[in-house]
């Protein structure tokens, strides 16, 4: 029965941990979009949000760090994604949900690889380092059991 319970718990926080980035993802997408353009900055207090809120209620402690570093990883791909789909929509005049469907995932995927800079991957990378660290070192808050 605990082994069912913790495998409930491990993936409850994967899928968790997900919905965060893909939240974080969309949070970030609101400045690109207004500035209209990138700010790969933006992933050191989004990676320090996302491992501040992991660390708060992921039970094993163990994957915490890597939960947090992952969520950041998933909402830098989801904003670059999400950037490509907007000016993809843009330039052939569509909707947004029209052009990503037309353009297919893997069309997509393919130009956030290309419009990636060495950069922007070393801000991604060091916002999960942020995250990861973060997590590892900050504290459940302690629970009244009564």
């Amino acid at each position: 029965m605990t082994r069912l319970r913790a495998a409930f718990a491990a993936i409850f926080a994967l899928l968790s941990a997900g919905m965060l980035g893909l939240a974080a993802g969309a949070l970030w997408m609101l400045p690109t979009a207004y500035l209209q353009t990138r700010l790969p900055w933006l992933a050191w207090p989004l990676g320090a949000l996302l491992g501040w809120a992991v660390a708060r209620w992921v039970t094993p402690r163990v994957w915490a760090p890597w939960l947090a570093a992952g969520a950041t990883v998933l909402a830098a791909a989801y904003v670059s994604v999400l950037i490509v789909a907007a000016k993809l929509a843009g330039n052939m005049d569509l909707g947004l949900t029209e052009a990503m469907r037309v353009a297919g995932a893997s069309m997509l995927w393919s130009l956030t690889r290309l419009s990636l800079t060495a950069g922007q991957l070393l801000w991604v990378a060091s916002g999960a380092a942020i995250s990861a660290a973060l997590a590892w070192r900050c504290r459940r808050p302690r629970t009244i059991r009564g």
